[in-house]
């Protein structure tokens, strides 16, 4: 069993710092038992920022939210949602499911923060203000997002003995960089107007399982990621249980930029680029 106090120091010796800007994936099976429960883990590494630093992490939205129009659905299955579901509630709305527990504990958490957006973030601390200036109804995940002005915070990634295939921010990398044939996605939203819902037409690049492009191998975003640590020895540690891993977004995204234009126009130089 782990004391706050325990997982404070091990994200201290992993490099977490008063005052920086983190964005955590995190598996709280992963860690261990916590004395006090899962958000001991927050409040940990809370207790690291600082009253300067900001925690960041993706909450998304529930289920079916954002699916009429992706093409997964029957068309029976699209009439009952449209006919059924619910308008949007950013403030009241449960983080998806498959982005883990420890976004849902903070995003409750008193003194936790969200965006008015279906690509929902829960931010705490100094940095609020600053990354929720609202964000494009289009492509949320790329230019004058969150995820942008994180980038210009000099945001680090914190991985917490999650899926490495599960990085947000290379959303945003696949947003922003410049390839052709990228796949877009077009779908519509539940969203409330003075007491109405409307169902709100919103497009983004493809955010899905397949991915951006077609040249984008099996879970190329792990393959990004743990080549960049590769490349940047950047070996981790233990917090708690779990294996650890901190890292620069901007690192990371100039990694990324530089194999997906790569990968885009020569799918076989991903034998070359990535291990």
């Amino acid at each position: 069993m782990y004391s706050r106090q325990e997982l404070t120091e091990d994200f201290r010796r992993l490099g977490v710092s008063p005052g920086h800007c983190v964005m955590l994936h995190a598996s709280i099976r992963a860690v261990g038992v916590v004395a006090g429960g899962p958000d001991q883990i927050h409040l940990a590494l809370k207790d690291v920022l600082g009253a300067e630093g900001t925690l960041v992490m993706y909450a998304g939205c529930p289920a079916h939210t954002d699916e009429i129009g992706r093409g997964n659905l029957t068309a029976d299955e699209e009439r009952e949602l449209l006919e059924k579901f619910p308008a949007f509630d950013p403030f009241a709305a449960r983080s998806q499911r498959e982005n883990g527990a420890l976004v849902e504990f903070l995003r409750t958490y008193r003194g936790s923060t969200v965006n008015e957006h279906v690509a929902r973030f829960v931010v705490w601390g100094h940095g609020t203000r600053r990354l929720l200036t609202p964000q494009p109804w289009n492509y949320a995940f790329g230019a004058g997002s969150l995820l942008d002005r994180f980038v210009e915070a000099d945001g680090q990634i914190l991985l917490l003995g999650c899926d490495h295939d599960n990085v947000t921010f290379l959303h945003y990398v696949e947003h922003i960089v410049d390839i052709p044939a990228k796949r877009l996605a077009r779908f519509k939203v539940p969203v409330d107007v003075d007491g109405r819902r409307v169902w709100r037409d919103m497009e983004e690049f493809d955010t899905s399982g397949a991915g951006v492009h077609a040249n984008w191998p099996d879970r190329f975003f792990a393959r990004l990621v743990d080549t960049h640590l590769h490349e940047t020895y950047n070996v981790g540690g233990r917090v708690g249980d779990a294996q650890a891993f901190l890292l620069r977004a901007r690192q990371l995204r100039d990694f990324a930029l530089s194999v997906m234009k790569a990968v885009a126009i020569d799918p076989t130089a991903i034998s070359m680029l990535i291990a």
